[in-house]
């Protein structure tokens, strides 16, 4: 069984998961939720495997608390953006150089931005030195910047030790 469903947490939260996202209990639903939660641990069996162990755990909390702050807070921005003058939108692309290579911390950095409204990860680059992100409006880039990086790069650098 173990190798049918190497993470059973995993496959249960896939299964009810898109159970909930189709909002159905057809049995060809249930078939295709199956499905997922057999097959997508099974092929991403070793990104799974490949977890960093959290150094830091309360470093965790303090920052899920402060992206979860900051997504409400960027909604409200945002929706006051684009519901005024979209002329005065002043749109950007920044660089943010990284003072980290770990993958993990990288990642996840580039998660957080994507998730909070008004910001989108556009590229890493190879070496992971720099990412690139877009910003729906800014008046300071560099502030832009020291934020990503006081804010979430290093609260993942004391998290994963790095």
């Amino acid at each position: 069984m173990s190798r049918l469903l190497p993470q059973p947490r995993l496959s249960a939260t896939i299964f009810v998961t898109w159970l909930a996202l189709v909002s159905s209990l057809a049995p060809i639903d249930l078939v295709g939720a199956a499905v997922l939660a057999i097959a997508l641990p099974l092929v991403a069996g070793r990104m799974i495997d490949a977890r960093a162990p959290v150094v830091r755990p309360g470093a965790a909390v303090r920052l899920a608390l402060v992206v979860l702050w900051d997504i409400v807070i960027a909604n409200a921005v945002v929706a006051r953006l684009v519901l005024g003058p979209l002329a005065r939108l002043r749109p950007a692309f920044v660089v943010v150089p990284l003072d980290t290579q770990h993958p993990q911390a990288v990642a996840l950095l580039a998660n957080i931005v994507t998730m909070t409204p008004g910001t989108v990860t556009a590229e890493i680059d190879d070496a992971r030195t720099s990412m690139l992100v877009h910003v729906l409006h800014t008046e300071d880039p560099a502030r832009v910047v020291a934020d990503i990086k006081s804010r979430y790069e290093r609260p993942l650098k004391e998290i994963f030790g790095c």
